[in-house]
């Protein structure tokens, strides 16, 4: 698939790098610390034509720019809605891979506003978190690193040139930036304010985002559901892009329909091989 790539300006300064293609509801992906929307292409491939995927370089990263000497959960997501404003997109379903489920968190919690006095508050798009980070238990930099490592083996070979590429782009400086920022970022302090239906999905040989770890995600999460894909690894949206795909399809489709008919989209926490391939 070709896609056109995309570059808007900001309000706020700097810009965003972005691309898109599908139909319907708009689905806005975020993707991990240091690197950039190249991972998260087969994913957005694999929508093609069932679902408007977008996904975007965070600011500083990719093709995007930004401040080089700010680098924080909380300005990356400003910098996000921004652009989601700038695009006209309303309400999209956000879905993040490894940081980037950090960041869209911080976007849905800034977003979230009472309704008015009498008014009922629209129903909350859902939300994807993908090898959620950061595992309280690994938070310092060498139980980053020593969980990095132990992931890898599991990863696709094809994916270390994009990965080293996206590093490049970066630099080292906001490469450990963002590293340092999700290490920082006390996700686990936010889930039980995420009023949205959200899907948490892992690889079941994600050594970044253990099983007990989406287990409490999922638990901290007021409607939160886990799905595991078997035999991937910390990307599933690199490694298997298509049983990804499906879980993504009919979770959305399932949030819609509940909120049409006043239901709940909310599920059972545990492992299944619900979208496999």
């Amino acid at each position: 698939m070709a896609l056109t790539r995309y570059v808007d300006g900001l309000a706020s300064g700097g810009t965003v790098s972005w691309l898109a293609a599908g139909p319907g509801p708009p689905v806005v992906c975020v993707h991990g610390a240091g690197v950039s929307s190249r991972l998260l292409m087969p994913l957005v491939s694999a929508m093609e034509g069932v679902r408007e995927t977008w996904t975007v370089d965070l600011a500083g990263f990719g093709r995007s720019t930004g401040d080089q000497d700010a680098v924080s959960v909380g300005l990356l997501a400003d910098a996000l809605l921004d652009w989601i404003d700038a695009r006209g997109l309303r309400r999209p379903c956000l879905l993040g891979m490894s940081f980037g489920c950090q960041v869209v968190v911080e976007a849905v919690l800034r977003r979230r506003s009472p309704p008015g006095p009498g008014a009922a508050r629209e129903p909350e798009r859902p939300l994807v978190l993908i090898g959620p980070t950061l595992d309280p238990h690994a938070r310092s930099p060498m139980g980053m690193l020593l969980r990095w490592l132990r992931n890898s083996p599991g990863e696709r070979p094809r994916m270390v040139l994009p990965t080293l590429a996206d590093y490049r782009d970066a630099g080292t400086r906001r490469m450990f930036a963002a590293f340092a920022a999700s290490m920082h970022d006390r996700v686990e302090d936010r889930l039980p304010h995420v009023d949205a239906p959200t899907l948490v999905v892992r690889g079941e040989r994600d050594r970044m985002a253990p099983q007990d770890w989406a287990e409490e995600v999922t638990r901290l999460l007021p409607r939160g559901r886990l799905r595991v894909v078997p035999g991937s690894a910390h990307t599933v949206s690199y490694r298997d892009p298509l049983p990804l795909a499906r879980l993504v399809d009919a979770f959305i489709a399932e949030a819609a329909e509940a909120a049409a008919t006043g239901g709940t989209a909310d599920g059972a926490t545990g492992k299944t091989a619900e979208g496999a391939a």
